[in-house]
């Protein structure tokens, strides 16, 4: 059993960045890959980036590549994404979410966070 919390959303501007965290309990946090997904309002949830259980595997949605940063610390049980660069496109609700498989997909992760809002004003 793994619960995830997320934190670090806010209001910024274009262009400005934001760190998210996600905060993870139980002691199996690194065998999990690790993902974060995004949701803005009317449509469907997306994926931004995931990493591996080690974090030396990433990889990226097209939208994001080259502007945000997933990373994960195993011993703080805790997984990041670093924002930079960020458009008014990128406004949704984040969310982290850990499973078993190295994946893109919703439907691999077992385990979610509640989400934090981003807000990017133009």
């Amino acid at each position: 059993q793994v619960e995830l919390v997320e934190s670090g959303g806010g209001l910024v501007q274009a262009g400005d960045s934001l760190r998210l965290s996600c905060a993870a309990s139980g002691r199996t946090f690194s065998r999990y890959a690790m993902v974060w997904f995004r949701q803005a309002p009317g449509k469907e949830r997306e994926f931004v980036a995931v990493a591996d259980w080690s974090g030396h595997s990433t990889y990226y949605a097209d939208s994001v590549k080259g502007r945000f940063t997933i990373s994960r610390d195993n011993a703080k049980n805790r997984v990041y994404l670093q924002m930079n660069s960020l458009k008014p496109e990128d406004t949704a609700v984040y969310y982290c979410a850990a499973g078993p498989n190295y994946s893109v997909s919703t439907k691999e992760y077992q385990y979610w966070g509640q989400g934090t809002q981003v807000t990017v004003s133009s």
